[in-house]
């Protein structure tokens, strides 16, 4: 059978034959540093750093290309050598062979269990992988030998890890002469390495981190022999996959107190001979590990070095991260319920390992950009919304006075590091996430009093939105934005999101857009830096201006009439129609603000009224959305219409139709949607645009782009790329999913499910996508999943599948619920569920269809809270949050829906 079956609700699965697929690859990690990639046939990588990496980095490529790798050997008298993972020469050769073992691969989230089974030699071994959750820095394996033959088994089993000790820059930067630094020491359990500096040529420095592989037997037996040395293990001529001093007694072992220097490390480890009788087994454990000293790495290894303390730890780190997965459904579809777990825990991920360090994401040096730190926060509000708003407040301080944003982030929350060097490049959309995410916790939370509290503005020499430099500025200055009498400035949450809107709304190009700048949301759209306008996140910054408006109003209601704001934040809060028609008259407005807050600000307070300030936000959002529908809606010869998206760095409008075809791009329906630009005939008439031209079953849906035949470098990177591949038109998951989301939004349910069934039905079904379970970055066009785990499509598809298609969302820290169900993903029982916390309480909200009508003719008729019927429509629709707080907070309680 092809393909991962799920064993249970909470999204473990089982996949036969794991190894006869490429590419796939799992995480293991903990909350402690630790990232490691692991392959079917243990392959993979394990670091805590671009600069510490304990196995060797690799890339995808490196997959299929790599023999080094976690290995476990055994020689079994009278048969020869064996790979317990698989990966011999001889194993190899036999992967497509008749004679191929058996293996089966079980996995849930961060841990990995490989079995296989040789009919041959009469043995079967069963690897778990995992990293603990522990505060340790270790990576555990517990490898299990059992005699499934009919004869007795004799055999020397060794454990074969190779210690690489070093930066990712050293596979290609001076690979042999870092080898040299190596300092190798053989303790009881295992193999240390301590590599005396970590070479950089800009200054090389004393290494601080100290690597090792330990072992045992299961009842603590230690090896009885080590190869610390790769060279001397492969043997003259040998590799890993066919190492000489498994299978030549002649090649000799050390033992404990053995060193050597200069040459590349390995964890080997040879035990004692074992004889097993048909039907017994015995168990070994495996610790790869990263200490500060040899003494504290042996400190912290030594607890794990029996089965019963592994046991304890792969049970205490499955109960861990399966109970902060706290978001589960129960529909028709039990395979997607299950499906959607693994989609959940993604942003956990995201936040483990940044978007780096697993082998597709194989470029940057770990940690998030801006925009990640806004769209992971999406989940965490739902999921596990304690200490968000912090997170929110202190990411505010990276805004700069001019609208921009740090894009170096340090490694502590709220830490931005000053660019000293270069015109920092500056994405148009950063602007757009902080507002979006704020607004999601206000809604879930009622906490209005967020956007009141002051936190400061990032300050370095960059100026003007990127295109100047403040040459005043120093190092010793700080990073704070000062005063002109030296004091460090701070300001609301809301005026930090207002200038953030105010600054883009006046930054256009010539067709009155706002600019491209650097990039948008897509980095590839990186070339049209002069004259390119971002048409699609014009939309979206006119929309964040009319629910900030509300926002503000809101404040008002509450009795804060008025804002003290920036002083010089006037020059922006200009209501003119006359200024909003002439782009020329608009940057010359914001060349004025940007030099009043280039070196440093007055520190003086406009108190503007919060009418006032609302009403010129709703008119600027009007003018915005007027200007688009007036100017960028488009028809093909074809017939069909929808709206452009962007204009390239030759002024031209992208989209329509020319000598090469139809030129059509979702980015700019999505947010022409979501933003409520688009009239309800006008949605019509795009998702009709996008099947015809951008939706392709095959792929799993809709493509970023139908293919513009040319190399456009008046645009972007992106047209390098083959089509069908990344954001050249590949079913791209992140805007997928948003589109889904803002059909959800706009009330055209059957259309935007049929966007994430499609996603779904594609990446399930594994012959196709050759993924496990969740969603990657894109499906290719050879149907393949790719760049799986850190994206933030998982965040967008679990907050759209719980607050629109489930209809769970909040106001103002009341609860809504608005199912958006379609008929067939009720069960049999006619019922539709799901889990969640809100307010601070388990809740469990089912949806009755008892009548079995489809979306469109159902609506909510009676609410139960236990046993108590809720009078819904006296509380306007909402189950209000006064109530769910005085529920007791122990127990789950649930919320029954009956759909009349």
């Amino acid at each position: 059978m092809e393909g991962y079956q799920f064993l249970d609700e909470k999204g473990r699965f089982r996949l036969i034959n794991p190894e006869r697929n490429s590419y796939l690859y799992f995480p293991i990690a903990n909350e402690s540093g630790v990232m490691g990639s692991v392959t079917p046939t243990l392959g993979g990588d394990s670091k805590m750093g671009q600069n510490t990496f304990l196995l060797a980095p690799v890339s995808s490529e490196d997959l299929h290309n790599n023999k080094s790798s976690r290995n476990f050997w055994c020689n079994i008298k009278g048969k020869g050598i064996w790979s317990a993972t698989g990966k011999s020469a001889k194993q190899e050769a036999a992967l497509f062979s008749q004679d191929k073992e058996e293996t089966v691969l079980t996995a849930g989230i961060l841990w990995q269990k490989v079995s296989r089974v040789s009919k041959e030699y009469g043995i079967t071994a069963e690897i778990t992988s995992f990293v603990p959750c522990s505060n340790d820095t270790v990576e555990l394996m517990e490898v299990t030998l059992k005699n499934s033959g009919e004869d007795i088994l004799e055999f020397i089993p060794t454990a074969a890890i190779p210690l690489y000790g070093r930066s990712a820059d050293n596979v290609r930067d001076h690979r042999h002469v870092t080898s040299l630094l190596h300092r190798v020491e053989v303790i009881k359990e295992g193999v240390v390495l301590n590599p005396t500096l970590t070479f950089d040529e800009r200054g090389h420095r004393k290494n601080t981190i100290v690597y090792g592989v330990f072992g045992t037997g299961e009842e603590g037996e230690v090896p009885v022999g080590f190869y610390p040395q790769v060279e001397t293990f492969i043997g003259e001529g040998g590799s890993f996959e066919n190492p000489a001093a498994i299978w030549d007694e002649s090649i000799p072992y050390v033992t404990e107190g053995a060193k050597l220097e200069g040459y590349e490390a390995l964890g080997g480890l040879r035990f004692a001979a074992v004889t097993l009788k048909p039907g017994e087994e015995r168990t070994y454990i495996i610790v790869l590990g990263y200490g500060e000293s040899k003494e504290a790495l042996d400190k912290m290894v030594k607890p794990y070095l029996s089965k019963a303390a592994l046991t304890t730890a792969l049970t205490e780190t499955i109960a861990y991260w399966e109970e902060k997965l706290n978001i589960t459904y129960k529909t028709g579809d039990k395979n997607f319920d299950a499906w959607m777990q693994w989609v959940n825990f993604q942003p956990m991920l995201r936040r483990i390992y940044g978007c780096s360090f697993l082998p597709h994401h194989d470029y940057g040096k770990g940690g998030r950009g801006w925009r990640d730190l806004w769209q992971d926060c999406l989940a965490l509000l739902i999921m596990n919304p304690d200490g968000v708003r912090d997170m929110l407040f202190d990411n505010f301080g990276g805004v700069r006075a001019d609208g921009s944003n740090a894009t170096i982030i340090g490694s502590r929350q709220g830490e931005f590091i000053a660019d000293r060097n270069n015109i920092t490049r500056v994405w148009m959309d950063h602007g757009v996430w902080p507002f979006i995410t704020t607004k999601l916790y206000i809604m879930q939370s009622g906490d209005l009093n967020l956007l009141l509290k002051e936190n400061y503005y990032f300050k370095d020499p960059q100026a003007f939105r990127g295109e100047d430099k403040d040459t005043l500025w120093k190092p010793e200055d700080g990073s704070h934005l000062k005063t002109k009498d030296g004091r460090e400035y701070k300001g609301s949450v809301i005026e930090h999101m207002l200038i953030q809107h105010l600054t883009s709304f006046y930054d256009v190009g010539e067709h009155n857009h706002i600019r491209m700048r650097g990039a948008d949301w897509n980095d590839a759209l990186d070339m049209a830096k002069e004259r390119g306008e971002s048409v699609a996140f014009t939309f979206l910054y006119g929309d964040n201006l009319e629910q900030m408006a509300e926002l503000i109003l809101q404040l008002d209601r509450q009795g804060i009439k008025e804002l003290p704001l920036l002083k010089e934040i006037e020059i922006l809060l200009k209501d003119d129609d006359n200024l909003y028609e002439d782009p020329k008259k608009k940057q010359e407005l914001l060349q004025t603000y940007c030099g009043a807050c280039k070196h440093t600000i007055s520190g003086e307070k406009a108190v503007i009224s919060c009418k006032e300030l609302a009403a010129g936000l709703i008119n600027k959002a009007a003018w915005i959305k007027e200007h688009i529908r007036k100017t960028e809606w488009i028809t093909v010869k074809g017939g069909h219409s929808w709206f452009n998206s962007y204009y390239d760095n030759n002024g031209r409008q992208v989209e329509g139709d020319n000598e090469h075809g139809v030129r059509m791009m979702l980015t700019g329906q999505v947010f022409a949607i979501m933003s409520g630009t688009a009239t309800g005939d006008q949605v019509r008439e795009i998702t009709a645009a996008a099947d015809a031209y951008l939706y392709d079953a095959s792929m799993g849906g809709y493509k970023l782009n139908t293919d513009f035949k040319e190399l456009k470098t008046d645009l972007g990177r992106m047209f390098g790329f083959a089509y069908g591949s990344k954001e050249n038109g590949a079913v791209f998951s992140h805007m997928a999913v948003m589109y889904a989301n803002a059909l959800y939004q706009r009330k055209f349910v059957s259309e935007g499910y049929k966007v994430i069934h499609s996603l779904y039905s594609h990446l399930s079904d594994f012959t196709k996508s050759r993924t496990y379970p969740g969603i990657p970055e894109y499906i290719g066009d050879n149907k393949r999943g790719l760049y799986h785990y850190l994206t933030g499509s998982a965040s967008w598809l679990l907050l759209t599948v719980l607050s629109e298609m489930f209809g769970i969302k909040g106001y103002l820290g009341d609860l809504v619920l608005e199912p958006k169900l379609m008929l067939e993903q009720f069960n049999e029982e006619k019922e539709a569920s799901a889990e969640f916390i809100f307010a601070g309480r388990k809740l469990l909200v089912v949806y009755r269809n008892i009548s079995g009508k489809e979306y469109g003719a159902y609506k909510v008729g009676s609410v139960s809270i236990g046993d108590t019927l809720y009078d819904v429509e006296k509380e306007n629709g909402t189950i209000r949050r006064g109530f769910l707080e005085n529920l007791e907070a122990a127990k789950q309680h649930i919320i029954t829906v009956e759909l009349v």
